[in-house]
Protein backbone atom coordinates (compact mmCIF):
# COMPACT_ATOMS: atom_id res chain seq x y z
CA UNK A 1 0.00 0.00 0.00
CA UNK A 2 1.43 3.37 -1.04
CA UNK A 3 0.56 6.65 1.17
CA UNK A 4 -2.37 7.26 -0.07
CA UNK A 5 -3.86 3.95 0.02
CA UNK A 6 -3.10 3.96 3.73
CA UNK A 7 -4.79 7.40 4.43
CA UNK A 8 -8.00 6.27 3.56
CA UNK A 9 -7.71 3.39 5.26
CA UNK A 10 -7.05 5.10 7.89
CA UNK A 11 -9.68 7.93 7.14
CA UNK A 12 -12.36 4.65 7.03
CA UNK A 13 -11.25 3.41 10.34
CA UNK A 14 -10.71 0.08 8.58
CA UNK A 15 -10.07 -1.92 11.76
CA UNK A 16 -8.46 -4.43 8.86
CA UNK A 17 -5.10 -3.49 8.64
CA UNK A 18 -4.92 -3.18 12.10
CA UNK A 19 -1.18 -4.34 12.80
CA UNK A 20 0.06 -3.81 9.16
CA UNK A 21 1.03 -0.07 9.23
CA UNK A 22 0.83 2.94 11.83
CA UNK A 23 -0.17 5.79 11.52
CA UNK A 24 2.16 9.26 12.91
CA UNK A 25 0.72 12.33 13.29
CA UNK A 26 3.56 15.58 12.92
CA UNK A 27 1.72 18.23 14.72
CA UNK A 28 0.94 16.03 17.88
CA UNK A 29 3.88 13.61 17.92
CA UNK A 30 2.07 10.18 18.25
CA UNK A 31 1.40 6.73 16.32
CA UNK A 32 -2.02 5.45 16.38
CA UNK A 33 -3.30 2.29 14.56
CA UNK A 34 -5.29 2.63 11.30
CA UNK A 35 -9.10 2.20 13.22
CA UNK A 36 -8.08 4.77 15.92
CA UNK A 37 -11.20 6.71 16.41
CA UNK A 38 -9.58 9.93 17.32
CA UNK A 39 -10.58 13.02 14.26
CA UNK A 40 -7.62 12.03 11.21
CA UNK A 41 -5.04 14.44 10.78
CA UNK A 42 -4.54 16.47 7.70
CA UNK A 43 -3.07 14.47 4.60
CA UNK A 44 0.27 17.00 4.80
CA UNK A 45 0.95 15.97 8.74
CA UNK A 46 0.32 12.13 8.31
CA UNK A 47 3.07 9.63 7.98
CA UNK A 48 3.14 6.51 7.56
CA UNK A 49 5.44 3.47 9.30
CA UNK A 50 5.03 -1.03 8.57
CA UNK A 51 5.88 -0.77 12.25
CA UNK A 52 5.63 0.16 15.42
CA UNK A 53 9.81 0.07 16.71
CA UNK A 54 9.87 2.22 13.36
CA UNK A 55 7.19 5.12 14.63
CA UNK A 56 8.94 4.89 17.63
CA UNK A 57 12.65 5.51 16.12
CA UNK A 58 11.02 8.07 14.17
CA UNK A 59 10.23 9.88 17.61
CA UNK A 60 6.48 9.52 17.57
CA UNK A 61 4.70 8.23 21.06
CA UNK A 62 1.97 5.55 21.12
CA UNK A 63 -1.15 7.24 21.25
CA UNK A 64 -3.38 6.87 24.69
CA UNK A 65 -6.86 6.30 23.04
CA UNK A 66 -6.42 3.30 20.47
CA UNK A 67 -3.46 2.04 22.15
CA UNK A 68 -1.61 0.91 18.59
CA UNK A 69 0.91 -1.52 20.86
CA UNK A 70 -2.23 -3.93 21.38
CA UNK A 71 -2.67 -4.26 17.53
CA UNK A 72 -2.79 -7.95 16.46
CA UNK A 73 0.62 -8.32 14.48
CA UNK A 74 1.00 -8.41 11.03
CA UNK A 75 0.18 -11.08 9.14
CA UNK A 76 3.11 -10.56 6.76
CA UNK A 77 5.48 -12.15 8.89
CA UNK A 78 3.44 -15.34 8.99
CA UNK A 79 3.55 -15.58 5.25
CA UNK A 80 6.78 -14.49 4.38
CA UNK A 81 9.71 -16.80 4.38
CA UNK A 82 12.30 -14.87 3.40
CA UNK A 83 15.44 -13.93 5.76
CA UNK A 84 12.96 -10.55 6.82
CA UNK A 85 10.30 -12.92 7.68
CA UNK A 86 12.53 -15.59 9.57
CA UNK A 87 13.85 -12.84 11.67
CA UNK A 88 10.56 -10.61 12.67
CA UNK A 89 9.40 -14.15 13.98
CA UNK A 90 12.03 -14.68 16.30
CA UNK A 91 12.09 -11.37 17.76
CA UNK A 92 8.81 -11.87 18.17
CA UNK A 93 10.10 -14.75 20.41
CA UNK A 94 12.51 -12.57 22.12
CA UNK A 95 16.02 -14.15 20.24
CA UNK A 96 17.18 -10.74 20.99
CA UNK A 97 16.70 -10.49 24.27
CA UNK A 98 18.71 -13.87 25.56
CA UNK A 99 20.99 -13.83 22.32
CA UNK A 100 21.64 -10.41 20.92
CA UNK A 101 21.45 -9.20 17.84
CA UNK A 102 24.79 -11.48 16.78
CA UNK A 103 23.00 -14.53 17.84
CA UNK A 104 20.05 -13.97 16.08
CA UNK A 105 22.09 -13.27 13.08
CA UNK A 106 23.81 -16.29 13.92
CA UNK A 107 20.71 -18.15 13.42
CA UNK A 108 19.96 -16.74 9.96
CA UNK A 109 23.22 -17.11 8.52
CA UNK A 110 23.83 -13.18 7.79
CA UNK A 111 26.43 -10.70 9.62
CA UNK A 112 25.34 -8.25 11.83
CA UNK A 113 25.28 -5.17 9.31
CA UNK A 114 23.53 -7.39 6.69
CA UNK A 115 20.59 -8.26 9.25
CA UNK A 116 20.32 -4.68 10.17
CA UNK A 117 20.35 -3.56 6.50
CA UNK A 118 17.68 -5.83 5.78
CA UNK A 119 15.09 -4.77 8.33
CA UNK A 120 15.40 -1.30 7.85
CA UNK A 121 14.67 -1.88 4.59
CA UNK A 122 11.43 -3.28 4.76
CA UNK A 123 10.64 -2.54 8.17
CA UNK A 124 12.23 0.45 9.28
CA UNK A 125 14.09 -0.79 12.22
CA UNK A 126 16.97 -2.52 13.33
CA UNK A 127 16.56 -5.54 15.18
CA UNK A 128 17.45 -3.28 18.39
CA UNK A 129 14.80 -1.17 18.03
CA UNK A 130 12.86 -3.56 17.26
CA UNK A 131 13.57 -5.85 20.21
CA UNK A 132 12.97 -2.41 22.20
CA UNK A 133 9.36 -2.13 20.96
CA UNK A 134 8.81 -5.61 21.76
CA UNK A 135 10.29 -4.93 25.20
CA UNK A 136 8.04 -1.89 25.84
CA UNK A 137 4.65 -3.85 24.99
CA UNK A 138 5.86 -6.62 27.61
CA UNK A 139 6.29 -3.94 30.32
CA UNK A 140 3.06 -2.23 29.38
CA UNK A 141 1.38 -5.57 30.59
CA UNK A 142 3.17 -6.32 33.74
CA UNK A 143 2.58 -2.72 34.71
CA UNK A 144 -1.00 -2.96 34.15
CA UNK A 145 -1.90 -6.75 34.99
CA UNK A 146 0.60 -7.54 38.14
CA UNK A 147 1.59 -6.04 41.43
CA UNK A 148 5.25 -5.94 40.82
CA UNK A 149 7.66 -3.44 41.93
CA UNK A 150 8.82 -1.33 39.04
CA UNK A 151 12.35 -2.55 39.26
CA UNK A 152 11.02 -5.88 39.11
CA UNK A 153 8.97 -4.92 36.02
CA UNK A 154 12.14 -3.38 34.26
CA UNK A 155 14.30 -6.77 34.22
CA UNK A 156 11.10 -9.33 33.35
CA UNK A 157 10.58 -7.23 30.40
CA UNK A 158 13.99 -7.93 29.47
CA UNK A 159 15.86 -4.01 30.11
CA UNK A 160 19.08 -4.01 31.35
CA UNK A 161 18.84 -1.20 33.65
CA UNK A 162 15.77 0.79 35.32
CA UNK A 163 17.07 4.01 34.14
CA UNK A 164 16.72 2.46 30.17
CA UNK A 165 13.30 1.24 31.09
CA UNK A 166 12.00 4.61 32.43
CA UNK A 167 13.51 6.03 29.72
CA UNK A 168 11.82 3.78 26.96
CA UNK A 169 8.53 3.71 28.97
CA UNK A 170 8.28 7.42 28.96
CA UNK A 171 9.22 7.77 25.66
CA UNK A 172 7.15 5.13 23.90
CA UNK A 173 4.00 6.06 25.95
CA UNK A 174 4.40 9.68 27.06
CA UNK A 175 3.92 8.42 30.66
CA UNK A 176 5.94 7.76 33.60
CA UNK A 177 5.50 3.63 34.22
CA UNK A 178 4.05 4.70 37.88
CA UNK A 179 0.99 6.49 35.53
CA UNK A 180 0.71 3.73 32.50
CA UNK A 181 0.37 1.19 35.80
CA UNK A 182 -2.47 3.91 37.57
CA UNK A 183 -5.43 1.89 38.20
CA UNK A 184 -5.52 -0.45 35.54
CA UNK A 185 -6.42 -4.18 35.44
CA UNK A 186 -6.72 -6.82 38.18
CA UNK A 187 -3.77 -8.09 39.92
CA UNK A 188 -1.91 -11.59 39.91
CA UNK A 189 -4.05 -13.51 42.54
CA UNK A 190 -0.75 -16.11 42.79
CA UNK A 191 2.69 -16.01 41.76
CA UNK A 192 3.71 -15.29 38.35
CA UNK A 193 0.09 -15.10 37.04
CA UNK A 194 -0.66 -12.71 34.20
CA UNK A 195 -4.43 -11.93 32.89
CA UNK A 196 -4.71 -10.47 29.39
CA UNK A 197 -6.81 -10.10 26.29
CA UNK A 198 -5.43 -11.31 22.91
CA UNK A 199 -6.68 -9.02 20.14
CA UNK A 200 -7.24 -10.66 16.84
CA UNK A 201 -8.87 -9.71 13.49
CA UNK A 202 -12.29 -10.88 12.75
CA UNK A 203 -13.99 -12.76 12.25
CA UNK A 204 -12.73 -15.94 13.95
CA UNK A 205 -13.98 -19.14 14.42
CA UNK A 206 -11.93 -19.94 17.39
CA UNK A 207 -14.52 -22.34 18.64
CA UNK A 208 -13.56 -24.78 15.67
CA UNK A 209 -9.54 -24.05 16.63
CA UNK A 210 -10.24 -24.64 20.46
CA UNK A 211 -12.15 -27.91 19.25
CA UNK A 212 -9.30 -29.08 16.95
CA UNK A 213 -6.42 -28.69 19.54
CA UNK A 214 -8.82 -30.21 22.55
CA UNK A 215 -8.85 -33.03 20.06
CA UNK A 216 -5.49 -33.79 20.44
CA UNK A 217 -5.02 -33.09 24.02
CA UNK A 218 -1.86 -34.86 25.80
CA UNK A 219 -2.91 -35.89 29.24
CA UNK A 220 -0.67 -34.58 31.41
CA UNK A 221 0.55 -31.56 28.96
CA UNK A 222 -3.01 -30.30 28.00
CA UNK A 223 -6.74 -30.44 28.80
CA UNK A 224 -9.76 -29.14 27.26
CA UNK A 225 -13.23 -28.55 29.14
CA UNK A 226 -16.23 -26.69 28.74
CA UNK A 227 -14.40 -24.78 25.72
CA UNK A 228 -11.69 -23.78 28.05
CA UNK A 229 -7.90 -24.68 27.00
CA UNK A 230 -5.19 -25.36 28.82
CA UNK A 231 -1.66 -27.00 28.82
CA UNK A 232 2.14 -26.61 30.04
CA UNK A 233 4.44 -24.34 28.10
CA UNK A 234 8.10 -24.91 28.03
CA UNK A 235 9.69 -21.67 27.54
CA UNK A 236 13.54 -20.54 27.39
CA UNK A 237 13.45 -19.48 31.36
CA UNK A 238 11.12 -22.14 32.68
CA UNK A 239 7.85 -23.48 32.60
CA UNK A 240 4.25 -22.69 32.63
CA UNK A 241 0.72 -23.01 32.28
CA UNK A 242 -1.77 -21.26 29.72
CA UNK A 243 -5.38 -20.92 29.83
CA UNK A 244 -7.42 -19.53 26.62
CA UNK A 245 -10.89 -19.09 26.19
CA UNK A 246 -13.38 -17.05 23.93
CA UNK A 247 -13.93 -13.50 25.12
CA UNK A 248 -16.68 -10.83 23.75
CA UNK A 249 -14.12 -9.83 20.82
CA UNK A 250 -10.92 -11.55 22.17
CA UNK A 251 -9.06 -14.22 23.58
CA UNK A 252 -9.12 -14.76 27.17
CA UNK A 253 -5.71 -15.54 28.32
CA UNK A 254 -3.92 -16.75 31.63
CA UNK A 255 -0.85 -17.44 31.87
CA UNK A 256 0.99 -18.59 35.41
CA UNK A 257 4.84 -18.27 34.72
CA UNK A 258 7.81 -19.89 36.59
CA UNK A 259 9.79 -16.83 35.24
CA UNK A 260 8.24 -13.28 34.27
CA UNK A 261 10.82 -12.84 31.63
CA UNK A 262 9.28 -15.71 29.32
CA UNK A 263 5.97 -13.47 29.85
CA UNK A 264 6.61 -11.93 25.78
CA UNK A 265 7.56 -15.59 24.29
CA UNK A 266 4.50 -16.94 26.28
CA UNK A 267 2.02 -14.37 24.41
CA UNK A 268 3.50 -14.68 21.07
CA UNK A 269 3.36 -18.54 20.95
CA UNK A 270 -0.05 -18.62 21.78
CA UNK A 271 -1.27 -16.15 19.52
CA UNK A 272 1.00 -18.50 16.90
CA UNK A 273 -0.94 -21.47 18.53
CA UNK A 274 -4.42 -19.75 17.36
CA UNK A 275 -3.20 -18.50 14.50
CA UNK A 276 -4.22 -14.85 15.86
CA UNK A 277 -2.24 -12.89 13.51
CA UNK A 278 -4.03 -13.94 10.46
CA UNK A 279 -6.01 -11.74 7.90
CA UNK A 280 -9.15 -14.08 8.05
CA UNK A 281 -10.73 -11.26 5.17
CA UNK A 282 -8.18 -11.63 2.86
CA UNK A 283 -7.84 -15.18 3.47
CA UNK A 284 -12.09 -16.37 3.01
CA UNK A 285 -11.94 -14.25 -0.05
CA UNK A 286 -9.61 -15.79 -2.14
CA UNK A 287 -10.81 -19.41 -0.89
CA UNK A 288 -14.42 -18.62 -1.47
CA UNK A 289 -13.96 -16.31 -4.52
CA UNK A 290 -15.90 -17.62 -7.87
CA UNK A 291 -12.60 -16.57 -9.55
CA UNK A 292 -10.43 -19.77 -7.57
CA UNK A 293 -13.76 -21.79 -6.53
CA UNK A 294 -15.61 -24.31 -6.98
CA UNK A 295 -18.85 -24.40 -5.08
CA UNK A 296 -17.94 -27.11 -2.45
CA UNK A 297 -14.94 -25.23 -1.03
CA UNK A 298 -16.74 -22.07 -1.39
CA UNK A 299 -19.91 -23.63 0.17
CA UNK A 300 -17.44 -24.60 2.61
CA UNK A 301 -15.81 -20.96 3.81
CA UNK A 302 -18.98 -18.98 3.80
CA UNK A 303 -20.52 -21.55 6.48
CA UNK A 304 -17.32 -20.86 9.01
CA UNK A 305 -15.86 -17.58 7.94
CA UNK A 306 -12.95 -16.86 10.06
CA UNK A 307 -11.25 -20.22 10.24
CA UNK A 308 -8.05 -20.61 11.57
CA UNK A 309 -4.43 -22.83 10.19
CA UNK A 310 -4.05 -23.85 14.56
CA UNK A 311 0.15 -23.89 15.12
CA UNK A 312 2.01 -24.77 17.83
CA UNK A 313 3.82 -23.48 21.06
CA UNK A 314 6.63 -26.17 20.47
CA UNK A 315 7.53 -27.64 17.23
CA UNK A 316 9.63 -30.01 18.72
CA UNK A 317 6.82 -31.22 20.58
CA UNK A 318 4.76 -30.88 17.15
CA UNK A 319 7.13 -32.73 15.48
CA UNK A 320 7.10 -35.66 17.57
CA UNK A 321 3.85 -36.07 18.12
CA UNK A 322 2.90 -36.43 14.16
CA UNK A 323 5.43 -39.19 14.34
CA UNK A 324 3.71 -41.01 17.32
CA UNK A 325 0.53 -40.79 15.40
CA UNK A 326 1.31 -42.23 12.02
CA UNK A 327 -0.97 -44.96 11.37
CA UNK A 328 -2.80 -44.79 14.38
CA UNK A 329 -6.03 -43.13 15.95
CA UNK A 330 -6.27 -39.68 17.45
CA UNK A 331 -6.80 -41.68 21.36
CA UNK A 332 -4.04 -44.09 20.31
CA UNK A 333 -1.71 -41.41 19.85
CA UNK A 334 -2.59 -39.58 22.82
CA UNK A 335 -2.15 -42.50 25.26
CA UNK A 336 0.96 -43.18 23.66
CA UNK A 337 2.14 -39.16 23.86
CA UNK A 338 0.86 -39.13 27.59
CA UNK A 339 2.79 -42.06 28.87
CA UNK A 340 5.81 -40.77 27.73
CA UNK A 341 4.98 -37.47 29.15
CA UNK A 342 4.88 -39.17 32.62
CA UNK A 343 8.04 -41.56 32.01
CA UNK A 344 10.22 -38.46 30.37
CA UNK A 345 8.53 -35.33 30.62
CA UNK A 346 9.54 -32.74 33.58
CA UNK A 347 6.67 -32.77 36.02
CA UNK A 348 5.80 -29.56 37.02
CA UNK A 349 6.46 -27.74 41.02
CA UNK A 350 2.92 -27.52 41.61
CA UNK A 351 0.17 -29.68 39.27
CA UNK A 352 -2.80 -27.67 38.35
CA UNK A 353 -5.77 -29.84 37.24
CA UNK A 354 -5.20 -32.27 34.55
CA UNK A 355 -1.36 -30.69 34.20
CA UNK A 356 1.26 -32.37 35.39
CA UNK A 357 3.84 -32.12 33.62
CA UNK A 358 6.16 -30.60 30.59
CA UNK A 359 6.56 -32.51 27.45
CA UNK A 360 9.54 -34.39 27.30
CA UNK A 361 12.47 -32.67 25.52
CA UNK A 362 13.76 -33.81 22.43
CA UNK A 363 17.04 -34.45 24.29
CA UNK A 364 15.32 -37.05 26.60
CA UNK A 365 13.79 -38.92 24.06
CA UNK A 366 16.54 -39.43 22.34
CA UNK A 367 17.62 -41.28 25.16
CA UNK A 368 14.49 -42.93 26.09
CA UNK A 369 14.41 -46.77 26.40
CA UNK A 370 13.24 -48.29 23.86
CA UNK A 371 10.87 -50.86 25.61
CA UNK A 372 9.26 -47.62 26.96
CA UNK A 373 7.94 -46.90 22.96
CA UNK A 374 4.97 -49.42 22.11
CA UNK A 375 4.80 -48.95 18.52
CA UNK A 376 6.55 -50.94 15.63
CA UNK A 377 10.22 -51.42 14.89
CA UNK A 378 10.52 -49.32 12.10
CA UNK A 379 8.50 -46.50 13.89
CA UNK A 380 11.08 -46.54 17.24
CA UNK A 381 13.74 -45.68 14.63
CA UNK A 382 11.05 -42.57 13.04
CA UNK A 383 10.98 -41.63 16.72
CA UNK A 384 14.83 -41.96 17.99
CA UNK A 385 16.21 -40.36 14.23
CA UNK A 386 13.88 -36.94 14.60
CA UNK A 387 14.63 -37.02 18.24
CA UNK A 388 18.65 -36.91 18.06
CA UNK A 389 18.71 -34.58 14.93
CA UNK A 390 16.69 -32.16 17.10
CA UNK A 391 18.29 -32.79 20.00
CA UNK A 392 21.64 -31.70 17.59
CA UNK A 393 20.38 -29.00 16.12
CA UNK A 394 20.59 -31.10 12.77
CA UNK A 395 17.36 -30.30 11.76
CA UNK A 396 15.67 -26.80 12.95
CA UNK A 397 11.93 -26.06 13.66
CA UNK A 398 12.30 -22.70 15.27
CA UNK A 399 10.13 -19.53 14.86
CA UNK A 400 13.08 -18.43 12.19
CA UNK A 401 14.14 -22.10 10.46
CA UNK A 402 13.86 -22.12 7.24
CA UNK A 403 10.89 -23.73 5.90
CA UNK A 404 11.83 -25.93 2.39
CA UNK A 405 15.19 -26.71 4.80
CA UNK A 406 13.47 -27.61 7.79
CA UNK A 407 11.03 -30.17 5.38
CA UNK A 408 14.26 -31.64 3.39
CA UNK A 409 15.85 -32.22 6.50
CA UNK A 410 12.65 -34.49 7.70
CA UNK A 411 12.70 -35.79 4.30
CA UNK A 412 16.09 -36.94 4.80
CA UNK A 413 15.27 -39.14 8.11
CA UNK A 414 14.24 -42.18 8.43
CA UNK A 415 10.70 -43.45 8.77
CA UNK A 416 9.61 -39.59 8.02
CA UNK A 417 7.50 -39.40 4.47
CA UNK A 418 5.59 -36.52 2.90
CA UNK A 419 2.77 -36.47 5.03
CA UNK A 420 4.43 -36.15 8.30
CA UNK A 421 7.23 -33.57 6.76
CA UNK A 422 4.56 -31.56 5.29
CA UNK A 423 2.14 -31.66 8.53
CA UNK A 424 5.28 -30.57 10.54
CA UNK A 425 5.61 -27.97 8.31
CA UNK A 426 1.75 -27.05 8.48
CA UNK A 427 1.83 -26.68 12.24
CA UNK A 428 5.07 -26.31 13.63
CA UNK A 429 6.38 -23.93 11.17
CA UNK A 430 2.87 -22.12 10.49
CA UNK A 431 3.06 -22.21 6.50
CA UNK A 432 0.29 -20.54 5.30
CA UNK A 433 0.45 -22.64 1.90
CA UNK A 434 0.46 -26.77 2.84
CA UNK A 435 -1.44 -29.19 1.48
CA UNK A 436 -2.04 -32.93 2.07
CA UNK A 437 -3.15 -34.64 -0.90
CA UNK A 438 -2.90 -38.37 0.19
CA UNK A 439 -4.75 -37.44 3.74
CA UNK A 440 -7.64 -40.06 4.21
CA UNK A 441 -9.66 -36.99 5.34
CA UNK A 442 -8.95 -35.12 2.83
CA UNK A 443 -9.97 -37.62 0.21
CA UNK A 444 -13.06 -38.12 1.88
CA UNK A 445 -13.41 -34.73 1.53
CA UNK A 446 -12.77 -34.11 -1.66
CA UNK A 447 -14.84 -36.77 -2.88
CA UNK A 448 -18.10 -35.43 -0.82
CA UNK A 449 -17.85 -32.38 -2.11
CA UNK A 450 -16.88 -33.24 -5.62
CA UNK A 451 -13.43 -31.34 -6.36
CA UNK A 452 -10.51 -32.52 -7.87
CA UNK A 453 -7.13 -32.86 -6.45
CA UNK A 454 -6.19 -30.45 -9.03
CA UNK A 455 -8.13 -27.83 -7.64
CA UNK A 456 -5.76 -27.36 -4.84
CA UNK A 457 -3.42 -25.26 -6.16
CA UNK A 458 -6.11 -22.56 -7.07
CA UNK A 459 -6.37 -22.44 -3.63
CA UNK A 460 -2.46 -21.06 -3.10
CA UNK A 461 -0.91 -19.42 -1.24
CA UNK A 462 -3.73 -20.24 1.50
CA UNK A 463 -3.84 -23.70 1.44
CA UNK A 464 -3.39 -24.70 4.55
CA UNK A 465 -6.79 -23.13 5.15
CA UNK A 466 -8.18 -25.11 2.81
CA UNK A 467 -6.84 -27.75 4.03
CA UNK A 468 -8.56 -27.19 7.80
CA UNK A 469 -12.20 -26.16 5.77
CA UNK A 470 -11.87 -29.84 4.46
CA UNK A 471 -11.53 -31.63 7.32
CA UNK A 472 -13.90 -29.09 9.26
CA UNK A 473 -16.91 -29.54 6.77
CA UNK A 474 -16.54 -33.60 7.46
CA UNK A 475 -19.37 -34.53 10.63
CA UNK A 476 -18.50 -36.06 13.03
CA UNK A 477 -19.99 -39.77 11.71
CA UNK A 478 -17.47 -38.79 8.54
CA UNK A 479 -14.54 -41.28 8.29
CA UNK A 480 -11.45 -39.09 8.96
CA UNK A 481 -8.02 -39.62 8.86
CA UNK A 482 -5.78 -42.24 10.58
CA UNK A 483 -2.64 -40.14 10.21
CA UNK A 484 -4.24 -36.33 11.02
CA UNK A 485 -3.52 -36.64 14.84
CA UNK A 486 -0.85 -34.85 16.12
Amino acid sequence: MDDEQCYRACSSRDSRFDGWFYMAVTSTDIYCRPSCPAVKPKRENARFYPSAAAAQAAGFRACKRCRPDTSPGSPEWDVRADVVGRAMRLIADGVVDREGVGGLAARLGYSDRQLNRLLMAEVGAGPLALARARRAQTARVLLETSDLQIAQVAFAAGFASVRQFNDTVREVFGRTPTEVRGRAGARAVEPGEIRLRLPYREPIALGHALDFLGLRAVPGVEEYVDGVYRRVLSLPHGTGVVELSPGPSWVWCRLVLADLRDLGAAVQRCRRLLDLDADPLAVDEALGSAELGDGGLGALVRATPGLRSPGHVDPDELAVRAVLGQQVSVAGARTVAGRLTCLYGKPLAAPQGGLTHAFPTAAALADADPADLPMPTARKKAIFALTGALASGAVRLDPGADRRAAEAGLLALTGIGPWTASYIRLRALGDPDVFLPTDLGVKHALARWGLPVSAAQSWSPWRSYALHHLWAGLSAASTVSVKEVA
